[in-house]
């Protein structure tokens, strides 16, 4: 009777995840293919050109994170390279890792050693 339950259970995990991963598929495709249409294929950061042959290398980057906010307008959508991508939300982690790098920002150092450095060679003999 055990080995029905564990059964059971990995089936029923199996169906949320075929269906999650196909939820996925579906509302990418949608928002890719919007997007496709109302950019140019070239990277937003490094402005790599794309054409047919290399267009799964361009990506949809959601300007705000949030991949559910999809307005038909393209206004949080961005085209980027895998590599500018992948370099985009390392970015968004380490801030939400390590908070905000303007708050956390050191001023820049005003003292200069080198100030009386010819005073001090001048007394020396």
């Amino acid at each position: 009777m055990a080995k029905k339950n564990v059964s059971q259970e990995q089936s029923k995990l199996d169906k949320v995840l075929a269906e999650a991963r196909e939820y996925k598929q579906n509302r990418e495709k949608g928002y890719r293919e919007q997007a496709l249409k109302l950019y140019p294929w070239i990277c937003g950061r490094c402005t790599r050109e794309f054409t047919h042959k290399n267009l799964s290398e361009l990506t949809v980057h959601h300007v705000d994170h949030n991949h559910d906010n999809n307005p038909s307008d393209g206004s949080n959508w961005e085209l980027l390279c895998l590599y500018c991508h992948d370099n985009e939300h390392s970015k968004y982690e380490e801030l939400i890792q390590y908070g905000s790098t303007q708050e956390n920002q050191v001023e820049a150092a005003t003292h200069n050693p080198f100030a009386d450095l010819k005073a001090m060679m001048g007394n020396k003999k």
